[in-house]
């Protein structure tokens, strides 16, 4: 995210607002090798980088999301819609939690909607979660200027050169706790659903066979 040190909150503001995500209908409808996945997300996902060199996926994550089962390997060395999908919510969980944590939140939904034949199916989960994305892209917009006005007042009766550097310090610490908390509370949900799993793993384990 490129800032305009002249009008901070502003520049955030309409950086947040070229966030988008990839429309179902702009998914290829063919099976594509290797490289044709890694250039179609660095195209798709481009306002996500940092710098303009910056690699959205490259063909050694990809490979060691099949390692770690995050993503079930290819066809005949092709990709179908539903592994971009899947890509796609490894590409934003990955920035946060770890590959045992995105383990236990995607393995789930995987195995039950992966196949593309299904009544509902992976791509109708993607659908009902990026729907949300505008709402919420909105709510952060209005959540993000509130903290940063917030931060404008802290620091008062520094000397301006340092009461600016210290406001942006104040801002990028708000911002910092807003994720470290989400971040907890995340972890913390993914633990409670893996604390309820094991007695019914448990049950089934010890259930003796039917004579």
């Amino acid at each position: 995210m490129k800032i305009d040190e002249n009008n901070l909150l502003n520049s955030i503001l309409e950086s947040l607002s070229h966030i988008d995500y990839i429309k179902p209908e702009d998914f290829p409808n063919i099976d594509l090798y290797m490289d044709q996945v890694t250039t179609f997300m660095d195209s798709q996902l481009a306002v996500s980088k940092r710098h303009p060199e910056d690699k959205i996926l490259t063909k050694t994550m990809i490979n060691n999301y099949a390692k770690n089962n995050l993503l079930p390997p290819p066809v005949k060395k092709k990709y179908s819609k539903e592994h971009l999908l899947a890509l796609i919510f490894i590409y934003y969980f990955k920035h946060i939690l770890s590959i045992g944590d995105i383990q236990a939140i995607l393995n789930p939904i995987m195995e039950q909607y992966f196949a593309p034949d299904l009544d509902f199916n992976l791509q109708d989960v993607y659908s009902e979660v990026f729907q949300l994305e505008e709402a919420e892209v909105q709510n952060m917009q209005k959540d993000i200027a509130r903290k940063y006005k917030t931060s404008q007042q802290t620091f008062q009766g520094m000397p301006p050169g340092e009461q600016g550097n210290l406001q942006l310090f104040s801002f990028i610490c708000m911002l910092s706790f807003d994720v470290y908390v989400k971040k907890q509370l995340i972890e913390h949900l993914i633990d409670m659903k893996s604390e309820k799993k094991k007695p019914a793993e448990k049950r089934t384990k010890n259930k003796k066979p039917e004579k």
